[in-house]
């Protein structure tokens, strides 16, 4: 990204697992030789199916900024409706990254100045096998594919360890697949 600190602002909706999937990206981050991680979730008054966010920031060294996520370099989105309830893309940095699970196609949609990486992320989880709804894992594939962070057969190792006794090679075969079929454009 365009500074030391790769900012990340998650949204998604009570629980989809969008503070997990932060978490994930965290530790294999930290696994991968990054020193400063802060993660900040957001809570008001969510309940299931709300709307919640979370940051997540990453350097090769230490962050002092504990505070979240205003002006990001990426947003990712788990629910592509939620862009009818949020301005997602507020304060996100001028072509900056915008991942989302969405079962329309890139020309789809009408950004301005972003980059736009998309993937049917609840189509492919239920393919592999996961219940309707669980994307936290697909999501991590598309982010993988968008940017050069962690890579991703590190993130599929966190994943499997994050879901121990709860389908953790379907989560990761989510996140692989998502992977592989991600479409990407700069709108």
């Amino acid at each position: 990204m365009s500074s030391e600190i790769t900012r990340i602002r998650w949204h998604g909706r009570g629980g989809q697992g969008a503070i997990t999937a932060a978490k994930i990206v965290a530790k294999a981050a930290f696994d991968s030789g990054y020193e400063g991680i802060v993660m900040v979730p957001s809570f008001g008054t969510e309940r299931r199916g709300a709307p919640v966010s979370t940051s997540l920031k990453i350097s090769k060294t230490k962050i002092n900024d504990l505070s979240p996520t205003e002006n990001p370099d990426i947003v990712v989105v788990l629910d592509h409706l939620i862009l009818d309830e949020v301005d997602v893309t507020a304060g996100l940095k001028e072509g900056g990254l915008l991942v989302l699970n969405s079962p329309r196609k890139l020309e789809d949609y009408q950004f301005k100045n972003i980059k736009l990486a998309i993937a049917d992320v609840t189509g492919l989880s239920s393919e592999v096998g996961l219940k309707k709804g669980i994307v936290n894992s697909g999501i991590i594939g598309v982010l993988a594919k968008a940017v050069d962070l962690v890579k991703m057969s590190v993130l599929a190792k966190g994943i499997e360890a994050e879901f121990v006794g709860k389908k953790p090679e379907e989560n990761a075969k989510s996140a692989l697949l998502a992977y592989e079929r991600t479409e990407m454009g700069e709108m």
